[in-house]
C-alpha cells in the first residue's frame, strides 16, 4: 500500500521515517535542471478536437484495408466473419485464464472443449490442449513433450532448417540449459528425408514443417515410418487452413502436431496476441503441457465440463513442474473456435481451395516477368518463393514506395544466403486484379 501524507506533520514524520530531512533531498538523483521543466504545451482542447488529432495522426498509418499485401512468414491475412467479432467482444468471455472452477466456469469450459474438439478434427490427432501462447512456444513445449515421453534417455532433437526461424530461435532459447541437443542441416531446403540420415538411437524426434516456411508440402508417412522403426517421435508444424485441403498430419503418422491459430479467426494485430496448437496421439497426452478440458456427468447425469489430467505440480508445486504453461490463450482460442464452426468443413476447404489457386496463378504470372523466377518444382500450399534480379529487401522497398503494394517478405534478415529470394504468399483476400498488379509492379520495378 502506497502512504501519502496529508498534512505538515506526517509529510514531517515521514521524512524523518526514510532519513532525510526536507522534500527536495527525495529527489536528488534527479538533476537539478531538470526538475519541473517548464513545458511548452499547446492549448487544450475539447474531447472532440482531440480525436480528431488523433484520427489525422491514425491515418498517417498503413492497413490492410488500404493497402495491397502479400505477406506471410507464419502471420497471415484471411478474412474473419463479423460472428467471430461479435461473440468474442462479449464481457464474460474477456479473459486468457484457465477456469479453475468448473462448478462457475461451464461456459468458457464448454467453448475451451469445442475448441479441442475441432483442433483434433482438423489436424487428425487423437488430443488437443488448449492452449499455447503461440506456435514457436508450442513447437518448443514439444521437444520437451518427446524428452519425457522417452524418460530423458533420448536428448537430441532433429529440426529440419526449413522450420520458421523464429520457431527454431524460440526452441533454443528454451531448452537452453535443459541438456538437450537440436541439430539441423546446413542446407535450408533439406527435405524431411534427407535428415533421416542425422537420426540415431539418440534422438527423441525429428521436426519437420509442412507447409514449411517455403511454402512447401511434403509427404511425411514414409518419414514418420521411417523414425518410429528407430524408436524416435514425428513432430510437425503445420498452417491450420492448409488442413481444410491437405492430408492432416495425424494420418500420416506424426505424433505431435502444433501450429499457429492465428489464421483461425484471429487478426494481424501488430505481431500478436496468438495461440499456439498442440495435438498429440493418445500414447503422450498425459506428457501434454497445457490445459485440457474434459467431458463428464455429474452425480445427477447431466451433462459436465471440468479440467482433466491435470497435475498440481504445474501450479502450486511448480519447481517440479514439467512445463510452466499453466494458463491459455483462451479469448483466441475462442475466437478460432468460432471461425472453425461459422466456417465448417466445406468453408474452410473453400478458403484453403482458394489460397492454393490463387498463390499457382501468382506464381504463373510471375515466372512471365523478366528476371523472376518463381519456385514451382516442389507442391506447395499458399506461400511460394520468388528468386529475384536483385536485393529482394531493395526491391521490395522500391515497390512499396512505387505502387503502395507489399510485395512479400525477403529471406535476407533470416537466411543471408537468399538475399535475392522473396517468399510471397497469396491468401483468399487478394484478388486476381492485386496478383496483376504485382506482377506488373515488379516488372516497373526492374525496368
Amino acid at each position: 500500500m502506497t502512504y501519502i501524507p496529508h498534512t505538515p506533520e506526517q509529510l514531517a514524520q515521514m521524512l524523518k521515517t526514510v532519513g532525510v530531512d526536507s522534500t527536495d533531498r527525495l529527489f536528488d538523483v534527479i538533476p537539478q535542471e531538470h526538475r519541473f521543466p517548464d513545458l511548452d504545451l499547446p492549448p487544450a482542447l475539447s474531447e472532440p478536437e482531440l480525436a480528431d488529432v488523433f484520427r489525422q495522426l491514425s491515418e498517417q498509418n498503413d492497413d490492410l484495408d488500404h493497402a495491397t499485401s502479400f505477406l506471410g512468414a507464419g502471420a497471415y491475412h484471411h478474412y474473419i466473419p463479423s460472428i467471430v467479432g461479435h461473440v468474442v467482444s462479449r464481457s464474460e468471455l474477456y479473459t486468457a485464464y484457465t477456469p479453475y472452477q468448473p462448478e462457475v466456469s461451464q461456459g468458457t469450459l464448454q467453448a475451451i472443449f469445442e475448441y479441442q474438439s475441432m483442433i483434433c478434427a482438423l489436424t487428425g490427432m487423437d488430443a488437443c490442449n488448449a492452449s499455447h501462447y503461440d506456435g514457436a512456444t508450442a513447437l518448443a513445449e514439444s521437444i520437451i513433450t518427446t524428452i519425457a515421453a522417452g524418460r530423458g534417455r533420448r536428448r537430441q532433437v532433429v529440426m529440419a532448417p526449413s522450420v520458421h526461424p523464429q520457431y527454431r530461435q524460440v526452441c533454443a532459447s528454451y531448452t537452453s540449459g535443459m541438456d538437450v541437443d537440436i541439430a539441423t542441416a546446413g542446407n535450408p531446403r533439406a527435405t524431411p528425408e534427407t535428415l533421416l540420415s542425422m537420426v540415431d538411437n539418440q534422438t527423441a524426434c525429428l521436426i519437420v514443417q509442412s507447409p514449411d516456411y517455403f511454402g512447401r508440402i511434403h509427404d511425411l508417412a514414409p518419414v514418420a515410418s521411417a523414425l518410429h522403426d528407430m524408436g524416435a517421435l514425428l513432430v510437425v508444424v503445420t498452417h491450420p487452413i492448409s488442413l481444410g485441403l491437405l492430408k492432416p498430419p495425424g494420418g500420416q503418422g506424426a505424433d505431435i502436431v502444433v501450429g499457429d491459430g492465428q489464421p483461425l479467426g484471429n487478426p494481424l494485430a501488430f505481431g500478436g496476441p496468438h495461440l499456439g496448437f498442440f495435438g498429440c496421439t493418445k500414447s503422450l497426452v498425459r506428457r501434454m503441457s497445457g490445459r485440457l478440458v474434459g467431458e463428464t456427468v455429474d452425480d445427477g447425469g447431466n451433462r459436465g465440463y471440468v479440467l482433466t489430467l491435470s497435475t498440481r505440480e504445474q501450479h502450486i508445486r511448480r519447481g517440479k513442474a514439467s512445463s510452466n504453461i499453466c494458463t491459455n490463450q483462451g479469448l483466441n482460442a475462442l475466437a478460432a473456435a468460432v471461425y472453425l464452426s461459422v466456417m465448417g468443413k466445406q468453408g474452410l476447404a473453400q478458403v484453403a481451395r482458394l489460397c492454393y489457386h490463387k498463390a499457382h496463378h501468382a506464381a504463373t504470372l510471375i515466372n512471365r516477368v523478366a528476371g523472376f523466377s518463381a519456385e514451382m518444382d516442389h507442391p506447395f500450399f499458399n506461400e511460394f518463393t520468388v528468386e529475384c534480379p536483385c536485393d529482394a529487401t531493395d526491391l521490395c522497398a522500391r515497390i512499396y514506395d512505387q505502387a503502395g503494394i507489399v510485395a512479400g517478405y525477403p529471406l535476407k534478415p533470416d537466411f543471408p544466403d537468399l538475399a535475392n529470394q522473396l517468399l510471397v504468399c497469396v491468401t483468399e483476400v487478394n484478388s486476381s486484379e492485386q496478383i496483376a498488379a504485382l506482377a506488373g509492379a515488379l516488372a516497373e520495378a526492374t525496368a
